[in-house]
């Protein structure tokens, strides 16, 4: 019994250890994510959550660099 609440407490640990991210736009700007931005094949938009919790998007095009923090 001990053992699986162990596992489940570092399982739970885990899961709120979400990455941070980088994204430099090729006007210059520094955007950071939380969490791993995805890349919508069917619009060529960039989708990402914002620090504040806000959903954003921007093109693909638009990406110089991204990189976790």
């Amino acid at each position: 019994m001990k053992h699986c609440f162990l596992i489940l407490l570092c399982a739970v640990g885990l899961a709120g250890c979400a990455s941070e991210y980088i994204i430099t736009t090729t006007d210059g700007q520094m955007l950071t994510s939380d969490g791993k931005p995805e890349l919508d094949r069917d619009t060529g938009m960039l989708e990402f959550e914002d620090s504040e919790g806000r959903k954003q998007q921007i093109p693909q095009d638009h990406v110089k660099q991204m990189m976790e923090r």
